[in-house]
Protein backbone atom coordinates (compact mmCIF):
# COMPACT_ATOMS: atom_id res chain seq x y z
CA UNK A 1 0.00 0.00 0.00
CA UNK A 2 1.90 3.64 -1.18
CA UNK A 3 1.82 6.15 1.93
CA UNK A 4 2.40 9.69 0.54
CA UNK A 5 5.10 11.42 2.83
CA UNK A 6 3.67 14.51 4.22
CA UNK A 7 6.82 16.13 4.40
CA UNK A 8 7.22 15.97 0.42
CA UNK A 9 3.14 16.86 0.09
CA UNK A 10 4.18 19.90 2.39
CA UNK A 11 7.12 21.08 0.17
CA UNK A 12 5.45 20.87 -3.21
CA UNK A 13 2.84 23.11 -1.42
CA UNK A 14 5.21 25.60 -0.56
CA UNK A 15 7.06 25.50 -3.87
CA UNK A 16 3.36 25.91 -5.42
CA UNK A 17 2.46 28.83 -3.18
CA UNK A 18 5.80 30.32 -3.92
CA UNK A 19 5.64 29.62 -7.47
CA UNK A 20 2.29 31.39 -7.53
CA UNK A 21 3.39 34.18 -5.53
CA UNK A 22 6.37 34.66 -7.75
CA UNK A 23 3.29 34.92 -10.96
CA UNK A 24 1.50 37.07 -8.91
CA UNK A 25 4.11 39.44 -8.45
CA UNK A 26 5.16 39.72 -11.79
CA UNK A 27 1.64 40.57 -13.18
CA UNK A 28 1.20 42.49 -10.47
CA UNK A 29 4.49 44.67 -11.13
CA UNK A 30 3.72 44.65 -15.43
CA UNK A 31 0.59 46.76 -14.50
CA UNK A 32 1.95 48.58 -12.09
CA UNK A 33 4.41 49.93 -14.87
CA UNK A 34 2.04 49.94 -17.81
CA UNK A 35 -0.82 49.87 -16.14
CA UNK A 36 -3.82 50.44 -16.95
CA UNK A 37 -3.12 47.82 -19.93
CA UNK A 38 -4.82 44.86 -21.53
CA UNK A 39 -3.97 41.38 -20.48
CA UNK A 40 -2.74 40.37 -23.59
CA UNK A 41 0.18 42.80 -22.72
CA UNK A 42 0.95 41.82 -19.39
CA UNK A 43 1.31 38.20 -20.98
CA UNK A 44 4.13 39.49 -23.51
CA UNK A 45 5.74 41.90 -20.89
CA UNK A 46 5.92 38.98 -18.19
CA UNK A 47 6.12 35.93 -20.34
CA UNK A 48 3.15 33.90 -18.90
CA UNK A 49 0.51 32.44 -20.83
CA UNK A 50 -2.72 34.55 -21.50
CA UNK A 51 -4.62 32.29 -19.33
CA UNK A 52 -1.88 31.98 -16.08
CA UNK A 53 -2.37 36.23 -16.36
CA UNK A 54 -6.07 35.99 -16.26
CA UNK A 55 -6.04 33.27 -13.22
CA UNK A 56 -3.51 35.95 -11.53
CA UNK A 57 -5.27 39.01 -12.52
CA UNK A 58 -9.18 37.22 -10.67
CA UNK A 59 -7.03 36.34 -7.93
CA UNK A 60 -5.37 39.82 -7.22
CA UNK A 61 -8.64 41.90 -8.60
CA UNK A 62 -10.57 39.42 -5.29
CA UNK A 63 -7.36 40.79 -3.07
CA UNK A 64 -8.47 44.22 -3.98
CA UNK A 65 -5.47 45.20 -5.75
CA UNK A 66 -6.14 45.34 -9.60
CA UNK A 67 -9.61 46.33 -11.26
CA UNK A 68 -10.82 46.03 -14.76
CA UNK A 69 -11.39 49.14 -16.65
CA UNK A 70 -13.99 48.93 -18.96
CA UNK A 71 -14.20 52.70 -19.79
CA UNK A 72 -11.20 52.43 -21.41
CA UNK A 73 -11.90 49.39 -24.01
CA UNK A 74 -11.17 51.05 -27.54
CA UNK A 75 -13.88 50.63 -29.65
CA UNK A 76 -14.78 47.56 -31.11
CA UNK A 77 -12.70 45.86 -28.18
CA UNK A 78 -14.32 41.91 -28.08
CA UNK A 79 -15.56 42.15 -31.72
CA UNK A 80 -14.23 38.77 -31.93
CA UNK A 81 -13.45 36.36 -28.80
CA UNK A 82 -13.18 37.76 -25.51
CA UNK A 83 -13.23 41.76 -24.48
CA UNK A 84 -9.95 43.00 -23.84
CA UNK A 85 -10.63 45.16 -20.86
CA UNK A 86 -7.54 47.08 -19.56
CA UNK A 87 -6.71 46.42 -16.05
CA UNK A 88 -5.11 48.94 -13.49
CA UNK A 89 -3.85 48.75 -9.82
CA UNK A 90 -7.17 49.15 -7.59
CA UNK A 91 -6.66 52.40 -5.28
CA UNK A 92 -9.75 52.71 -3.75
CA UNK A 93 -10.08 49.61 -1.53
CA UNK A 94 -7.49 48.82 0.54
CA UNK A 95 -4.36 50.65 2.00
CA UNK A 96 -1.43 50.63 4.53
CA UNK A 97 -0.14 52.66 7.36
CA UNK A 98 2.83 53.88 8.21
CA UNK A 99 5.07 55.67 10.92
CA UNK A 100 8.27 57.07 10.38
CA UNK A 101 9.32 57.46 14.09
CA UNK A 102 12.30 60.45 14.01
CA UNK A 103 14.08 62.88 17.06
CA UNK A 104 11.43 65.64 16.90
CA UNK A 105 8.19 64.25 15.49
CA UNK A 106 6.65 61.20 14.07
CA UNK A 107 4.71 61.00 11.30
CA UNK A 108 1.63 58.90 10.81
CA UNK A 109 0.20 58.26 7.16
CA UNK A 110 -2.50 56.13 4.94
CA UNK A 111 -1.18 55.35 1.23
CA UNK A 112 -3.05 53.40 -1.47
CA UNK A 113 -1.01 50.83 -3.21
CA UNK A 114 0.44 53.28 -5.94
CA UNK A 115 2.06 55.05 -2.90
CA UNK A 116 -0.09 58.15 -2.96
CA UNK A 117 -0.25 59.47 0.70
CA UNK A 118 -3.97 59.73 1.49
CA UNK A 119 -3.47 61.45 5.12
CA UNK A 120 -0.96 62.22 6.78
CA UNK A 121 -0.58 63.72 10.75
CA UNK A 122 2.56 64.92 12.24
CA UNK A 123 2.93 64.19 15.80
CA UNK A 124 5.85 65.91 18.26
CA UNK A 125 7.35 63.83 20.65
CA UNK A 126 8.39 66.53 22.77
CA UNK A 127 11.60 65.80 23.07
CA UNK A 128 11.19 62.88 24.60
CA UNK A 129 13.43 59.83 23.69
CA UNK A 130 13.88 56.25 25.07
CA UNK A 131 10.78 54.54 25.88
CA UNK A 132 8.72 57.78 26.72
CA UNK A 133 8.50 58.36 22.68
CA UNK A 134 6.96 55.24 22.19
CA UNK A 135 4.56 54.69 25.00
CA UNK A 136 1.85 57.43 23.83
CA UNK A 137 2.58 56.36 20.37
CA UNK A 138 1.41 52.47 21.11
CA UNK A 139 -1.70 54.11 23.07
CA UNK A 140 -2.68 56.23 20.26
CA UNK A 141 -2.66 53.82 17.00
CA UNK A 142 -5.71 52.05 17.64
CA UNK A 143 -7.50 55.61 17.29
CA UNK A 144 -5.42 56.89 14.38
CA UNK A 145 -5.51 53.38 12.44
CA UNK A 146 -9.33 54.21 12.72
CA UNK A 147 -9.27 57.20 10.65
CA UNK A 148 -8.75 55.29 7.57
CA UNK A 149 -10.33 57.28 4.34
CA UNK A 150 -12.86 56.31 2.80
CA UNK A 151 -13.83 52.60 4.19
CA UNK A 152 -10.88 51.21 3.04
CA UNK A 153 -9.33 47.87 4.11
CA UNK A 154 -5.89 48.42 6.02
CA UNK A 155 -4.35 45.35 5.37
CA UNK A 156 -0.59 46.04 7.04
CA UNK A 157 1.60 48.58 8.58
CA UNK A 158 4.89 49.89 8.27
CA UNK A 159 7.41 51.32 10.33
CA UNK A 160 10.61 53.07 9.81
CA UNK A 161 13.61 55.16 12.01
CA UNK A 162 17.49 56.07 11.12
CA UNK A 163 19.95 53.70 12.65
CA UNK A 164 20.55 50.04 12.79
CA UNK A 165 17.63 47.91 11.98
CA UNK A 166 17.06 44.11 11.97
CA UNK A 167 13.84 44.23 9.51
CA UNK A 168 13.52 40.45 9.66
CA UNK A 169 12.93 40.65 13.50
CA UNK A 170 11.56 43.87 13.69
CA UNK A 171 14.07 45.06 16.13
CA UNK A 172 16.10 48.37 16.19
CA UNK A 173 19.50 47.39 17.04
CA UNK A 174 20.49 51.14 17.71
CA UNK A 175 19.24 54.61 17.24
CA UNK A 176 21.89 56.76 18.84
CA UNK A 177 19.47 60.05 18.88
CA UNK A 178 16.49 58.50 20.58
CA UNK A 179 18.49 56.65 22.37
CA UNK A 180 16.58 52.74 21.48
CA UNK A 181 18.68 49.56 21.90
CA UNK A 182 17.51 45.86 21.13
CA UNK A 183 14.06 47.63 20.95
CA UNK A 184 11.32 44.87 19.92
CA UNK A 185 9.28 47.52 17.25
CA UNK A 186 7.94 44.97 15.26
CA UNK A 187 6.47 43.29 18.56
CA UNK A 188 5.10 46.43 20.47
CA UNK A 189 3.16 47.77 17.08
CA UNK A 190 1.71 44.34 15.94
CA UNK A 191 0.59 44.13 19.58
CA UNK A 192 -1.51 47.25 19.36
CA UNK A 193 -2.73 47.16 15.97
CA UNK A 194 -3.09 43.90 15.59
CA UNK A 195 -1.74 44.09 11.93
CA UNK A 196 1.19 42.30 10.18
CA UNK A 197 4.44 45.21 10.71
CA UNK A 198 7.59 45.69 8.48
CA UNK A 199 9.81 47.21 10.40
CA UNK A 200 13.11 48.84 8.38
CA UNK A 201 15.75 51.60 7.96
CA UNK A 202 14.62 54.84 6.68
CA UNK A 203 16.59 55.21 4.16
CA UNK A 204 15.92 51.79 2.91
CA UNK A 205 12.48 52.27 2.90
CA UNK A 206 13.11 54.88 0.51
CA UNK A 207 14.89 53.20 -2.05
CA UNK A 208 12.25 50.16 -1.87
CA UNK A 209 9.75 53.07 -2.60
CA UNK A 210 11.97 54.78 -5.48
CA UNK A 211 12.70 51.15 -6.83
CA UNK A 212 8.45 50.77 -7.08
CA UNK A 213 7.35 54.04 -7.84
CA UNK A 214 10.54 56.36 -9.09
CA UNK A 215 13.49 56.86 -11.38
CA UNK A 216 13.20 53.23 -13.82
CA UNK A 217 17.34 54.01 -13.16
CA UNK A 218 16.96 53.11 -9.39
CA UNK A 219 15.85 49.38 -10.54
CA UNK A 220 19.37 49.00 -12.13
CA UNK A 221 21.33 50.06 -9.20
CA UNK A 222 20.81 52.79 -6.60
CA UNK A 223 22.25 54.58 -3.65
CA UNK A 224 20.04 56.43 -1.19
CA UNK A 225 21.57 59.12 1.10
CA UNK A 226 19.20 60.19 3.98
CA UNK A 227 20.27 63.06 5.91
CA UNK A 228 18.28 64.06 8.86
CA UNK A 229 19.04 64.14 12.18
CA UNK A 230 20.12 60.98 11.27
CA UNK A 231 22.43 59.98 8.22
CA UNK A 232 21.60 56.91 6.34
CA UNK A 233 22.46 55.32 3.07
CA UNK A 234 20.86 52.56 1.72
CA UNK A 235 21.76 50.45 -1.77
CA UNK A 236 20.17 48.82 -3.86
CA UNK A 237 20.70 46.25 -7.05
CA UNK A 238 18.72 44.98 -9.76
CA UNK A 239 15.92 46.12 -7.96
CA UNK A 240 16.23 44.36 -4.73
CA UNK A 241 17.30 46.71 -1.41
CA UNK A 242 20.44 45.39 0.16
CA UNK A 243 20.08 44.67 3.66
CA UNK A 244 23.42 43.01 4.86
CA UNK A 245 24.21 39.90 7.39
CA UNK A 246 22.13 40.88 10.78
CA UNK A 247 19.96 42.95 8.22
CA UNK A 248 22.40 46.60 8.84
CA UNK A 249 22.91 48.00 5.47
CA UNK A 250 26.45 49.51 7.11
CA UNK A 251 27.30 52.82 8.30
CA UNK A 252 27.97 55.42 6.38
CA UNK A 253 27.53 57.89 9.32
CA UNK A 254 31.40 57.96 10.68
CA UNK A 255 32.59 58.57 7.90
CA UNK A 256 35.44 61.14 8.32
CA UNK A 257 34.71 64.98 7.16
CA UNK A 258 38.40 66.66 7.42
CA UNK A 259 36.99 70.28 8.08
CA UNK A 260 34.51 69.46 10.65
CA UNK A 261 34.75 69.16 14.52
CA UNK A 262 31.34 68.77 15.17
CA UNK A 263 30.95 66.11 17.82
CA UNK A 264 29.39 62.56 17.32
CA UNK A 265 27.26 60.55 19.59
CA UNK A 266 30.63 57.42 18.92
CA UNK A 267 32.65 59.67 20.95
CA UNK A 268 34.67 61.24 18.23
CA UNK A 269 34.51 64.22 16.21
CA UNK A 270 34.04 65.19 12.28
CA UNK A 271 32.13 62.12 11.86
CA UNK A 272 29.47 62.88 8.86
CA UNK A 273 26.64 61.99 11.05
CA UNK A 274 27.87 65.08 12.83
CA UNK A 275 29.12 67.61 9.94
CA UNK A 276 25.72 67.25 8.07
CA UNK A 277 22.89 66.41 10.62
CA UNK A 278 20.17 68.44 11.11
CA UNK A 279 21.01 68.96 14.94
CA UNK A 280 24.35 69.79 13.97
CA UNK A 281 22.57 72.53 11.38
CA UNK A 282 19.83 73.42 13.79
CA UNK A 283 22.47 74.14 16.25
CA UNK A 284 24.68 76.41 14.43
CA UNK A 285 21.96 78.73 13.28
CA UNK A 286 20.91 79.20 17.05
CA UNK A 287 24.48 79.68 17.99
CA UNK A 288 25.09 82.46 15.02
CA UNK A 289 21.64 84.11 16.36
CA UNK A 290 20.15 83.25 12.82
CA UNK A 291 16.94 82.27 14.75
CA UNK A 292 16.13 82.07 18.30
CA UNK A 293 16.24 78.35 19.15
CA UNK A 294 17.30 75.05 17.09
CA UNK A 295 14.40 74.46 14.83
CA UNK A 296 13.81 73.11 10.79
CA UNK A 297 10.54 75.90 10.64
CA UNK A 298 12.61 78.73 11.78
CA UNK A 299 15.61 77.91 9.52
CA UNK A 300 13.35 77.55 6.49
CA UNK A 301 11.93 80.73 7.04
CA UNK A 302 15.59 82.21 7.05
CA UNK A 303 16.77 80.73 4.31
CA UNK A 304 13.21 82.02 2.33
CA UNK A 305 13.38 85.76 3.54
CA UNK A 306 17.32 85.77 2.11
CA UNK A 307 19.40 85.52 5.31
CA UNK A 308 22.79 85.23 3.79
CA UNK A 309 23.92 83.92 7.38
CA UNK A 310 21.37 81.02 6.72
CA UNK A 311 21.88 80.49 3.06
CA UNK A 312 26.10 80.23 3.89
CA UNK A 313 25.00 77.76 6.30
CA UNK A 314 22.75 75.43 4.14
CA UNK A 315 25.32 75.89 1.20
CA UNK A 316 28.28 74.65 3.76
CA UNK A 317 26.49 71.18 4.66
CA UNK A 318 25.18 70.71 1.00
CA UNK A 319 28.86 70.99 0.25
CA UNK A 320 29.39 68.14 2.72
CA UNK A 321 26.40 66.34 1.23
CA UNK A 322 27.96 66.57 -2.15
CA UNK A 323 31.69 65.24 -1.17
CA UNK A 324 29.73 62.30 0.32
CA UNK A 325 27.75 61.23 -2.38
CA UNK A 326 31.00 61.40 -4.26
CA UNK A 327 32.97 59.09 -2.25
CA UNK A 328 29.72 56.74 -2.54
CA UNK A 329 29.55 57.13 -6.04
CA UNK A 330 33.40 56.23 -6.33
CA UNK A 331 33.19 53.04 -4.36
CA UNK A 332 29.94 51.95 -5.47
CA UNK A 333 29.72 53.57 -8.79
CA UNK A 334 25.69 53.12 -9.11
CA UNK A 335 23.31 54.34 -12.04
CA UNK A 336 21.48 56.42 -9.27
CA UNK A 337 22.24 58.86 -6.27
CA UNK A 338 18.82 59.81 -4.63
CA UNK A 339 19.23 62.33 -2.07
CA UNK A 340 16.75 62.69 0.80
CA UNK A 341 17.70 66.14 2.44
CA UNK A 342 15.58 68.63 3.13
CA UNK A 343 16.61 72.31 2.10
CA UNK A 344 17.62 70.24 -1.80
CA UNK A 345 13.78 69.34 -1.99
CA UNK A 346 12.85 73.03 -1.36
CA UNK A 347 15.37 75.08 -3.50
CA UNK A 348 17.11 73.24 -6.92
CA UNK A 349 19.57 76.01 -6.67
CA UNK A 350 20.90 73.80 -2.93
CA UNK A 351 21.04 70.63 -5.56
CA UNK A 352 23.04 71.92 -7.57
CA UNK A 353 25.79 72.96 -4.97
CA UNK A 354 25.62 69.20 -4.01
CA UNK A 355 26.08 68.03 -7.53
CA UNK A 356 29.14 70.88 -7.74
CA UNK A 357 30.30 69.19 -5.05
CA UNK A 358 29.87 65.48 -6.11
CA UNK A 359 31.71 66.94 -8.76
CA UNK A 360 34.68 67.69 -7.54
CA UNK A 361 34.98 65.16 -5.18
CA UNK A 362 34.23 62.06 -7.46
CA UNK A 363 37.22 60.53 -8.88
CA UNK A 364 35.53 58.85 -11.97
CA UNK A 365 33.96 61.43 -12.97
CA UNK A 366 30.40 60.54 -13.74
CA UNK A 367 27.66 62.87 -14.85
CA UNK A 368 26.11 64.82 -12.52
CA UNK A 369 22.45 63.89 -13.57
CA UNK A 370 22.73 60.81 -11.81
CA UNK A 371 22.56 62.47 -8.39
CA UNK A 372 18.50 63.61 -7.96
CA UNK A 373 16.67 64.74 -4.80
CA UNK A 374 13.56 62.61 -3.58
CA UNK A 375 10.45 64.07 -5.49
CA UNK A 376 8.13 63.66 -2.52
CA UNK A 377 8.59 66.86 -0.82
CA UNK A 378 6.27 67.14 2.29
CA UNK A 379 5.28 63.80 2.38
CA UNK A 380 8.70 61.92 1.73
CA UNK A 381 8.80 60.50 5.60
CA UNK A 382 5.20 59.38 5.23
CA UNK A 383 5.88 57.45 1.85
CA UNK A 384 9.01 56.23 3.44
CA UNK A 385 6.97 54.55 6.19
CA UNK A 386 4.29 53.38 3.89
CA UNK A 387 6.90 51.89 1.60
CA UNK A 388 8.28 49.19 4.13
CA UNK A 389 4.64 47.78 4.05
CA UNK A 390 4.19 48.14 0.22
CA UNK A 391 7.32 46.43 -0.30
CA UNK A 392 6.15 43.66 0.99
CA UNK A 393 3.00 43.58 -0.23
CA UNK A 394 4.80 43.49 -3.87
CA UNK A 395 6.63 41.16 -3.59
CA UNK A 396 4.65 38.33 -2.61
CA UNK A 397 1.03 40.00 -2.42
CA UNK A 398 -1.16 36.82 -2.70
CA UNK A 399 1.29 35.47 0.90
CA UNK A 400 0.80 39.19 2.32
CA UNK A 401 -3.16 39.04 1.50
CA UNK A 402 -4.05 35.35 2.36
CA UNK A 403 -1.66 34.88 5.37
CA UNK A 404 -2.13 37.41 7.83
CA UNK A 405 -4.55 38.32 10.43
CA UNK A 406 -8.20 39.35 8.96
CA UNK A 407 -8.51 42.47 7.57
CA UNK A 408 -8.09 45.34 10.31
CA UNK A 409 -10.90 47.70 10.33
CA UNK A 410 -10.47 49.30 13.95
CA UNK A 411 -13.21 50.43 16.17
CA UNK A 412 -12.08 53.86 18.05
CA UNK A 413 -11.06 53.81 21.35
CA UNK A 414 -12.25 55.31 23.74
CA UNK A 415 -11.31 59.33 24.82
CA UNK A 416 -10.72 58.90 28.17
CA UNK A 417 -6.89 59.59 27.79
CA UNK A 418 -6.47 61.29 24.81
CA UNK A 419 -5.34 64.72 26.88
CA UNK A 420 -2.37 62.87 28.24
CA UNK A 421 -1.08 62.30 24.86
CA UNK A 422 -2.12 64.39 22.18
Amino acid sequence: MFTQDPTATAARTRTGDARRDVNAAAVLRAVLDHGPVARSRVAALTGLSPAAVSRQVVDLARLGLLRERPELASPGAGAVGRPQLPVDVDTGRIAVAGLHIGLPMTTFAFLDPRGNVLHRRELSNRGRTGAAVLRPLLERLPGLLAAVPDGRTVVGLGAVTGGAVDRESGLILRHDPLGWRDLPLGELLSAASGLPVQVDNHARALAQAEILFGHPAARRSMVHLFVGHVVDAALAVAGTVHAGPASPTGEIAHLPVPDSDAPCHCGRTGCLAAAASDTTLFDAAAAEGITERPDRAALVAAVRAGDPRADRLVRRRAKTVGRALGLLADVINPDLLVLTEHFTSLDPAYLEVVRAAFARGSHLRRDTGLVIAQRRGADVLAVAAGAAALGALYARPVHALTTAPPPHRPTPTAPSRRGSHS
